[in-house]
C-alpha cells in the first residue's frame, strides 16, 4: 500500500469526514423532530397531584418530577412532567400544552414550526460544504500535480531507500545556533564547517521578522522577511497537519512549488524519526530525517542521544548543491512543524 496516496486521500477528504456526518445528524434530527411538531399544541392549566425528587448528582440542582391532572372537552386526564427545576406543590396549578388531535400528549414547553426545517437546512448545508471542501481539496492536489511534479515521494521508493549510501550523495546536518545574539540555523558538513546559514537579524511580535541567509560557498547573502507561522489543522485529521508561514510576503509552500519542490512524509516514518523525502522537478532530490539536538554522529556516539529534539534538528541526504532551496525547504519544515505536505 503507498501510504502517501493513502496519507492524501485522507488529507483531502478531511473536511467531507468532518462536515458529512455533522450535516446528516442535524438532518435525521430535524425529520424525527417534524414528528413532534407541538406548534398546535393548545394551553390549559393543570392541578398538581405529587410531587417526587428526582435523582441527581451531589453538586447539581434538585430537580423533581411533577404528576398533574387536567381537563379537555370535559373529559379529565393525567400526566407527568419529568426533571423541572421549579418546585410545586399539590394543589398548585401547571401550565400545559396537549395536542387537541389526541389530549394525551402534553408538554411543557412549545417548539416552532420552523426548528426542524432548520435543522435539516443547516445539516444539508454542512453535508454540502464538506463535499465541496473535499472537491476543492482535491482539484488543488491535481492542479498542483500538473504544475509541480511530484515524483515518487514514499518511504519505499528504491531512489529514496538507497539514497543514503548512493554514489555522488553528501549527509549533511542542520540545526538551531542559539549561541549568538542572531540566533537561526546552520547546515553543516561532516566536518562541521558552516556552508549555509539563516540569521535572524530582527525579531518582531507585530510583523515579520528578517532573516540573513547567506550561502558560504558561494558568499552570496540575502534578507528575507519571515511572517509569523499560521498554524492550519483539521481536528478530524490525524494523518498530517498543514501549516504555513510568508516568506517575503508568499506561502513558502508556494515559493518552493515555484522552485519545483514537492514534499512528503508518510507513516512508514522510522519511529521515533520523522523522515521526508523531497523531489525536485519530479526526480528525488533529498531524503531529511529529524534528529536529536547532537545531529552529528560522533556526538550522538558521546551523548548517547537520539531522540528527536522537535523541530530544530535536521540530518539530509542529497547530491544537490543547491543549499539555498534545501535551507529554505527544511526552514519551513521546521517553522511550521509540519508533519505532511504536498
Amino acid at each position: 500500500m503507498n501510504f502517501g496516496k493513502l496519507a492524501r486521500i485522507m488529507r483531502n477528504t478531511g473536511p467531507a469526514r468532518f462536515f458529512v456526518p455533522i450535516g446528516i445528524i442535524f438532518i435525521i434530527f430535524g425529520v424525527l423532530t417534524l414528528g413532534f411538531n407541538t406548534d398546535t399544541y393548545l394551553e390549559t392549566t393543570g392541578t398538581v397531584t405529587a410531587v417526587e425528587e428526582a435523582p441527581v448528582a451531589a453538586d447539581e440542582p434538585q430537580q423533581f418530577d411533577v404528576s398533574f391532572t387536567y381537563t379537555v372537552d370535559g373529559k379529565e386526564y393525567e400526566g407527568t412532567f419529568a426533571g423541572l427545576s421549579d418546585e410545586y406543590q399539590v394543589g398548585d396549578e401547571i401550565k400545559l400544552f396537549y395536542d387537541p388531535a389526541d389530549p394525551v400528549k402534553t408538554t411543557n414547553t412549545k417548539s416552532g414550526k420552523f426548528f426542524a426545517p432548520i435543522l435539516i437546512a443547516v445539516g444539508a448545508l454542512a453535508a454540502a460544504f464538506g463535499i465541496l471542501k473535499t472537491v476543492k481539496a482535491f482539484q488543488l492536489s491535481k492542479a498542483l500535480d500538473a504544475r509541480v511534479p511530484a515524483g515518487e515521494t514514499s518511504a519505499q521508493t528504491p531512489a529514496f531507500e538507497g539514497m543514503k549510501t548512493a554514489s555522488g550523495v553528501t549527509e549533511y546536518y542542520f540545526r538551531f545556533d542559539g549561541n549568538s545574539l542572531k540566533p537561526g540555523y546552520l547546515i553543516e558538513d561532516a566536518d562541521r564547517k558552516v556552508l549555509f546559514e539563516g540569521k535572524m537579524l530582527k525579531n518582531s511580535l507585530v510583523g515579520a521578522r528578517v532573516f540573513e541567509f547567506k550561502n558560504h560557498v558561494t558568499g552570496v547573502a540575502k534578507e528575507h522577511e519571515v511572517g509569523h507561522t499560521t498554524t492550519s489543522s483539521m481536528n478530524d485529521e490525524f494523518f498530517s497537519v498543514s501549516s504555513t508561514f510568508k516568506f517575503d510576503d508568499e506561502s513558502v509552500w508556494d515559493v518552493l512549488h515555484d522552485k519545483g519542490l514537492r514534499l512528503s512524509t508518510n507513516l512508514l516514518s522510522k519511529f521515533p524519526h520523522l523522515i521526508y523525502d523531497a523531489t525536485k522537478d519530479g526526480a528525488p532530490f533529498a531524503r531529511i530525517e529529524t534528529s536529536g539536538v547532537y545531529v552529528h554522529e560522533e556526538d550522538e556516539a558521546q551523548h548517547k542521544i537520539n531522540l528527536p529534539s522537535g523541530r530544530m534538528y535536521y540530518r539530509f541526504w542529497t547530491a544537490s548543491a543547491d543549499f539555498e532551496t534545501l535551507f529554505l525547504t527544511i526552514f519551513a519544515i521546521s517553522e511550521t512543524e509540519q508533519t505532511m505536505v504536498e
